[in-house]
């Protein structure tokens, strides 16, 4: 029965070489599926990155606007702080809840 199998399968170099390509592939510490995982996470967080640095560039540009326009500075913080001005007063309207 051992006649059946080719010679190059028999030999130790074969054998270990498979047994090392498996170990590789399965059961290391960063086996095949270790990496695929990783590489699948690293381009999320890519991704990721990406939205962020255009939110960023986006905040910068309305802080630019911001700083640059005494007038919309004034509304912004009227309307996100409820700052007023000395002697006025603030109403704030809320609408009501539908059931």
């Amino acid at each position: 029965m051992l006649n059946r199998i080719p010679k190059f399968v028999r030999s130790f170099y074969f054998v270990t070489g498979m047994l090392f390509l498996v170990w590789m592939l399965f059961f290391d510490s960063n086996d095949f599926i270790t990496q695929y995982r990783m590489s699948r996470e690293l381009s999320n967080k890519e991704k990721d990155k990406e939205y962020y640095l255009e939110k960023m560039a986006e905040v910068q540009q309305d802080r630019e606007e911001l700083m640059g326009n005494p007038e919309l500075l004034e509304k912004f913080a009227r309307e996100k702080y409820l700052m007023k001005r000395p002697g006025e007063d603030v109403f704030i309207v809320v609408p009501k809840k539908e059931k």
